[in-house]
């Protein structure tokens, strides 16, 4: 089948959840063929809670927020692809295609904010695919819900890829002003034919330095997170990354080892073979050599550091590059005493 330009998958796993699959044996024997054409589907959720509990002391955050399932930005390596399967679509494709929106996640995060058992926490927005992604342009559930942190004066960490979120500066620099809000900017390569190829409908670079940037300068708390590396394709470039992130005025810098789960792992290896055919075997290997010969390693604690030779020497090769260039830098401590119900009039009192 063609090279589909625009996406990063470029075939439909199998849904484990699913007994059956078409598929496509004889491309002039079948009347519906695959919808490959680039056209995005949006369906609308309505959950009954938007908080979700992270159980994984891999991770910076206690809840993650997830707005939107499913990604357009079609990065070849997101992890996310595998809940994916939980909605009943593929985790190829169809993760890129059939996207999923909660309109009320700003009426649940209030409700759950005004429950009288809550205490503030570190909640990550989002956990899973990007709450900057294309489609929140036009819903705007993103900018909605950090009008429901700040109302509550409740800290809140982002992660993203996607320049939109300068649209909401206004709403971010009264979170700062409090202590409110730090921002990553994931940024993996600086090579444009590279991001072109592993993260089709992303903002470019260029532009993600210049968020960083302009977040800095608005006195946002924002850094950089060089993730996912992988060996032998971008994992030369960290020094180049923390650097171009230092000059835009990053306070931080983080990274993980790339990692294959699930059905990721077949995604993952027919782009890399159609894309890079002369390394790929390379590359391919080094991945495993970073995970005890597999793809991907499910143990707290190793699963996104990765071990032996490779993983340490690029584990190293990353602290050097922040020595170097965000030595003395740091995200100012979330003020969580702020944290406050509207129409009490009081602020809580916390045990720490």
């Amino acid at each position: 089948m063609e090279y589909i330009k625009g996406r990063g998958a470029q075939i439909n796993t199998k849904n484990r959840f699913e007994t059956r699959e078409r598929v496509l044996e004889h491309f002039e024997g079948i009347d519906e063929l695959p919808d490959l054409d680039g056209k995005t589907e949006v369906f609308l959720e309505h959950p009954k809670t938007i908080l979700n509990k992270t159980e994984s002391p891999d991770l910076p955050f206690d809840f993650s927020l997830n707005p939107y399932q499913g990604c357009e930005h079609g990065c070849v390596y997101c992890y996310a692809r595998n809940v994916h399967q939980y909605w009943g679509y593929s985790a190829g494709i169809d993760f890129e295609q059939k996207l999923i929106a909660k309109p009320a996640a700003p009426e649940l995060l209030r409700k759950a904010f005004q429950n009288k058992n809550y205490k503030p926490s570190r909640i990550s927005l989002s956990g899973n695919t990007d709450c900057y992604q294309p489609l929140e342009r036009k819903m705007e559930i993103t900018r909605s819900l950090l009008k429901v942190f700040l109302e509550f004066k409740h800290p809140v960490g982002i992660i993203t890829k996607n320049s939109l979120i300068l649209r909401d500066i206004d709403i971010l620099s009264e979170l700062a002003e409090n202590n409110l809000v730090h921002v990553m900017v994931s940024i993996t390569s600086m090579r444009e034919d590279l991001r072109l190829l592993m993260e089709p409908r992303t903002a470019t670079t260029k532009n993600r330095l210049g968020v960083i940037k302009h977040l800095t300068e608005n006195g946002i708390p924002a850094g950089v997170m060089t993730a996912p590396i992988i060996p032998g394709l971008n994992s030369d470039e960290i020094p180049d990354l923390i650097q171009a992130a230092a000059d835009a005025g990053a306070l931080a810098a983080g990274f993980t080892m790339v990692r294959l789960n699930g059905s990721v792992k077949d995604i993952f290896h027919d782009w890399l073979f159609k894309s890079f055919p002369d390394a790929a075997d390379k590359i391919w290997n080094q991945i495993k050599e970073c995970h005890g010969g597999q793809v991907n390693d499910n143990r707290f604690g190793m699963r996104m550091r990765g071990e032996g030779h490779i993983a340490e020497s690029i584990r190293q090769l990353f602290k050097l590059s922040v020595k170097k260039h965000l030595d003395g830098r740091s995200f100012p401590e979330y003020d969580y005493s702020l944290f406050k119900r509207p129409g009490t009039g009081l602020q809580l009192e916390l045990d720490w």
